[in-house]
């Protein structure tokens, strides 16, 4: 009988010996919160991430940013007129704050930097001198669509002139056969840029860029779309069908731009398609009708390298600090005219309250 007490004492000891040590390694991990008071008691709870699981990716995105003119508009009120009388700090320091705070910013660069004159046989034909680049690095802007029907505006000449400036700049550039990735605490994001307007054969190009991004072993996969018809608010038919079908072939966030203005966004399959960002600094227009556009905000966060959520953010905006007169300075806006950019996004929107994500700070 003894033996037996002491075979119990021992099984007893064992066991209080091991929920004392699991009691204290849950007070270690977090995993048992203590609430001291009068009766204190002992509430398990879900146990927090380490921060070393969790990487947040800050990512800005802005539409058509034409530096430059064209030279059939003449000088005064140009672009390059504004740049002359107030330097390249002018054109972005309404957002560049903003943009100081992010990741990455990302802008459809639609523009060509070259000296060379021979135009290709088009209605407007956009360039910048070579120097003007260096507001992008200026301005926090790291990366740019060249997927664009600008891009060529001075023809392969161009088009190498502008591919040389940027690299030379360091400026990180997507488009066509050009890709970039992102990286952050290992987590890749993978960015490819595609020319495409209202042509449901571009599937093939989608294809051709997911297949890309996913061979560079990214996590998440972002496409820039140049789209759409121009000055149409409600995004089109194609437009969306070629959003779905990205997204359900592995794009976690399509960015669509060419339209010259705002149009819906839509939550698809829990990701986000904004189907045009608008204008941003216009040079291609001294003063156009309809100044409104937005900054984009998104907020990624990764755990293991899978996305575990996202926060948008929404800043309305104007593209000149002015109303009279495009002075090619974007601002955010607030008030009544936040009211109009916020009516206007959401009036195509799809499965999206634009109001919901209103930074108004």
């Amino acid at each position: 009988m003894k033996n037996k007490y002491i075979v119990f004492e021992c099984i007893i000891g064992t066991l209080l010996l091991i929920c004392v040590s699991v009691f204290f390694y849950s007070i270690l991990n977090n995993n048992i919160k203590i609430n001291k008071g009068k009766n204190t008691k002992f509430e398990v709870i879900n146990p927090i991430v380490s921060k070393q699981d969790i990487t947040t990716i800050n990512i800005n995105a802005v539409g058509d940013c034409t530096i430059g003119y064209d030279d059939n508009f003449g000088y005064n009120n140009s672009f390059n007129n504004y740049y002359d009388k107030y330097g390249e700090d002018h054109f972005f320091k309404g957002v560049k704050n903003i943009f100081l705070q992010d990741d990455l910013t990302f802008a459809n660069l639609e523009t060509t930097f070259t000296n060379y004159d021979v135009k290709t046989p088009k209605k407007f034909n956009f360039k910048a001198p070579f120097n003007y680049v260096s507001m992008l690095n200026n301005s926090s802007i790291e990366v740019v669509n060249i997927a664009n029907n600008h891009i060529k505006d001075y023809g392969e000449t161009g088009y190498k002139d502008t591919i040389n400036t940027l690299n030379n700049a360091k400026i990180n550039f997507i488009g066509y056969d050009y890709f970039y990735v992102f990286e952050k605490d290992n987590v890749k994001i993978g960015m490819g840029g595609i020319h495409c307007i209202e042509d449901k054969k571009c599937t093939d190009k989608i294809d051709a860029v997911i297949n890309g991004l996913n061979e560079l072993d990214v996590d998440a996969i972002i496409i820039s779309f140049h789209w759409g018809i121009e000055k149409d608010y409600k995004q089109s038919a194609i437009q969306t069908y070629l959003a779905h079908y990205a997204i359900d072939n592995g794009a976690d966030l399509i960015l669509g731009h060419h339209p010259h203005v705002l149009q819906g966004i839509e939550v698809y399959n829990d990701k986000y398609i904004v189907y045009s960002l608008a204008n941003f600094s216009f040079g291609g227009n001294k003063n156009p009708k309809d100044k409104d556009t937005m900054i984009f905000n998104i907020i990624f966060t990764f755990k293991d390298k899978q996305i575990m959520n996202t926060k948008v953010n929404i800043y309305p905006a104007r593209v000149s600090s002015v109303t009279n007169t495009n002075d090619y300075s974007p601002v955010v806006v607030y008030d009544k005219d936040a009211q109009r950019v916020l009516d206007k996004i959401q009036k195509y929107s799809v499965n999206f309250n634009v109001y919901d994500h209103y930074n108004g700070n």
